[in-house]
């Protein structure tokens, strides 16, 4: 995926890097584990694990399961995001064309991995 988009959830969002990663691959890939998640990112099962739940947290990812996440509708997701991070940190919530964009940009790959 785009670094751009990494950077933008980054910079806008407040997400650290391992989040950042996490988010996109369920989000352009659909549906997984947090076992998965960290042999597709080489990351530790802890790690991918502790990602996964602050994104749920974060209104990003709900549980399909006791072991599977699924990312919402990016759109809505990343909206929601730039919203609990504006309320965590006292900053007035507004529209942000950035944050717009990473929802439109993530839309199709995220529509793809849904509809195989």
């Amino acid at each position: 995926m785009d670094s751009k988009i990494e950077n933008d959830l980054i910079s806008e969002i407040h997400l650290n890097s391992i989040q950042t990663k996490v988010y996109l691959l369920v989000t352009c890939y659909g549906k997984m584990s947090a076992k998965t998640i960290s042999e597709k990112l080489k990351i530790s099962l802890e790690d991918a694990q502790n990602a996964a739940n602050d994104l749920m947290n974060l209104g990003a990812f709900i549980d399909i399961s006791e072991t599977e996440f699924e990312a919402m509708h990016p759109r809505f997701t990343v909206v929601n995001m730039y919203r609990r991070m504006c309320e965590r940190e006292n900053i007035v919530f507004k529209r942000n064309k950035v944050v717009d964009s990473i929802g439109v940009i993530l839309e199709k790959p995220y529509d793809d991995a849904r509809t195989k």
